[in-house]
């Protein structure tokens, strides 16, 4: 938290230290996603420029990594659709790995992972009877009757996951 609100304030050594702390994780998240070293360092790069050009709207209260990561995830989309847009207008899009459908497919991914990231940190019966409604498509009272609840129950375990899930997401999209 002091590390963000010293950067906030212009602090270069917060910088620098958030840069040696964050550099490396950042390449390796981004090249493990577009298969690309070039695109991996130019991501990096613009996700620290826009770090230090967004500095006063950091959030203390939100673990830097996760601003971080979200941010290089935007710029990293940025970056794929304008080399999509650039290919189209170029006519050599066949030659390129990167298209709308990868970036469809990496935010897709990720949305998935944070999603089960946070479900994961849920109650166990309210994560299971969540799994068996959504990825089992069971009723609410085929899981009422499986596991000896009132559909009430169900409904609510239902509507807290889904409420804590939008939540999280609300925070991470900010």
């Amino acid at each position: 938290m002091q590390l963000i609100k010293d950067l906030s304030l212009g602090d270069l050594k917060a910088f620098d230290t958030i840069y040696m702390e964050y550099h490396q994780r950042l390449y390796f998240f981004i090249k493990k996603k577009t298969q690309s070293d070039f695109l991996a360092e130019e991501v990096v790069q613009l996700t620290f420029i826009k770090l230090w050009n967004n500095k006063e709207t950091l959030k203390s209260h939100i673990d830097l990594s996760i601003q971080l990561f979200h941010m290089a995830r935007q710029v990293m989309i940025d970056e794929l659709r304008k080399e999509a847009t650039r290919n189209k207008y170029e006519g050599d899009s066949a030659f390129t790995p990167f298209s709308d459908n990868l970036v469809g497919i990496i935010e897709a991914k990720d949305l998935m992972r944070i999603f089960d990231e946070e479900l994961s940190e849920m109650p166990v019966t309210r994560k299971l009877i969540f799994n068996l409604s959504r990825d089992k498509g069971m009723s609410h009272k085929e899981i009422s009757e499986m596991m000896g609840i009132s559909t009430k129950t169900v409904e609510s375990h239902i509507t807290k996951v889904l409420s804590q899930l939008k939540q999280y997401m609300y925070s991470i999209f900010l």
